[in-house]
C-alpha cells in the first residue's frame, strides 16, 4: 500500500513539476538549470563514490559502489540531446553501479543546439575507444543509457560494428528514443513526463540538416545484426513505448539476443526513482544482473 501511494505521489510530481518544464516554449538554457534541480530528488545509494575528471577533452564522471569494481559500463544520460549531464544522473548511475558491481563512466557529451549531430555520437565513440586504449578488453565493457542516451548507446554499437571495431559485451537501454521522427508514438492512458511538442523540438535541434531516418540518429531504421545482447526497459505510461517495442522487433528481426521488459503503470525513465520506488530499484537490479552475466567471470 505504501509503494502504491508512493507511485501515485511521484506520478503527480512528474506531471505537475517536470512535464511543464519540458515544453518547447521554455528556453533550453532555463530547462537545463531547472531540470538539474529536479534531479536532486534522484538519490544514489549510500557509499557510492563519484569522481569528476577530464579525458579526451571531455568532462566525465566515474561512479563506483564496490571497492573492487568488475567491468566498465559506459553510460549515456538522457535529455533529448539538449539537456542533462552526469550530475543530473547521479542517482540512476549510482544504483546501476551498485547493481552491476561495475565502474560506471558517464561522459558529459556535447549537446544541441550548440553541437548538433554527430557531436554526441563522436564523443561517445571517442570515450569508448579511449577505454579500449586504456587496456579494458571489450568483453569487460557494456553500453547503457536512458531516453536519448539509450538511442545513443545503440547508435554507437552500430557505428562500432560498421567500422569493424570491437563490440562491448552487452547493451542495456531504458525508455530509449530510437525514432526521432516521432512518427509512431504510443498513446498511453497518461504521460507524466514527455510532451510531443518538446521531443519534436529536441529532434530538430539535434538533427539539424541531417535526415531523421539516418540509422545513427534513429536506430530503428538501421540494421542491428551483429550487435551484442540487448536489454530494453520501458514504462507503459510513456509516449516512447513504441520506440522500445520497435527496437525489440528490429533486434529480433536481425537475430540479436534481445529482451523487452515493460513495467505497467510506470513512466518515462522511472528508474530515476530507484532507492525510493521498489519497482524502479528492482528494474536496475535486473539491469545489473544482465550486465554482470555478460562480463567474463
Amino acid at each position: 500500500m505504501i509503494q502504491a501511494a508512493l507511485e501515485t505521489g511521484l506520478r503527480q510530481t512528474m506531471t505537475r513539476l517536470v512535464r511543464p518544464l519540458l515544453h518547447p516554449a521554455v528556453p533550453v538554457g532555463i530547462q537545463r538549470r531547472l531540470v538539474s534541480k529536479a534531479y536532486l530528488t534522484s538519490i544514489p545509494p549510500r557509499g557510492t563514490r563519484f569522481e569528476d575528471f577530464t579525458a579526451e577533452g571531455l568532462a566525465m564522471t566515474r561512479v563506483c559502489h564496490s571497492d573492487s569494481p568488475h567491468g566498465v559500463v559506459l553510460y549515456f544520460h538522457g535529455g533529448g540531446y539538449i539537456i542533462g549531464s552526469p550530475r543530473t544522473h547521479r542517482g540512476i548511475t549510482g544504483h546501476l553501479a551498485k547493481a552491476s558491481g561495475a565502474m560506471v563512466i558517464v561522459p558529459d557529451y556535447r549537446l544541441a543546439p550548440e553541437n548538433p549531430y554527430p557531436a554526441a555520437l563522436d564523443d561517445a565513440e571517442t570515450v569508448y575507444l579511449a577505454l579500449l586504449d586504456e587496456g579494458h578488453p571489450p568483453e569487460t565493457l557494456s553500453l547503457a543509457g536512458d531516453s536519448a542516451g539509450g538511442g545513443l548507446a545503440v547508435a554507437l554499437a552500430m557505428r562500432l560494428r560498421d567500422k569493424g571495431l570491437p563490440l562491448p559485451s552487452s547493451l542495456m537501454v531504458m525508455s530509449p528514443w530510437t525514432d526521432l521522427s516521432n512518427a509512431q508514438l504510443y498513446s498511453p492512458e497518461c504521460e507524466p513526463v514527455l510532451q510531443r511538442s518538446w521531443i519534436d523540438k529536441a529532434a530538430r535541434l539535434y538533427c539539424g540538416s541531417e535526415p531523421v531516418s539516418n540509422p545513427y540518429i534513429s536506430p530503428v531504421y538501421g540494421d542491428l545484426s551483429g550487435l551484442p545482447p540487448l536489454l530494453i526497459q520501458a514504462g507503459s505510461q510513456e509516449i516512447l513505448l513504441n520506440d522500445a517495442q520497435r527496437l525489440a522487433n528490429a533486434a529480433s528481426r536481425d537475430s540479436v539476443d534481445a529482451r523487452l521488459e515493460i513495467y505497467n503503470s510506470l513512466w518515462h525513465v522511472f528508474q530515476v526513482h530507484a532507492g525510493q520506488l521498489g519497482r524502479a530499484t528492482e528494474a536496475l537490479e535486473t539491469a545489473g544482473q544482465f550486465i554482470r552475466r555478460h562480463f567474463p567471470s
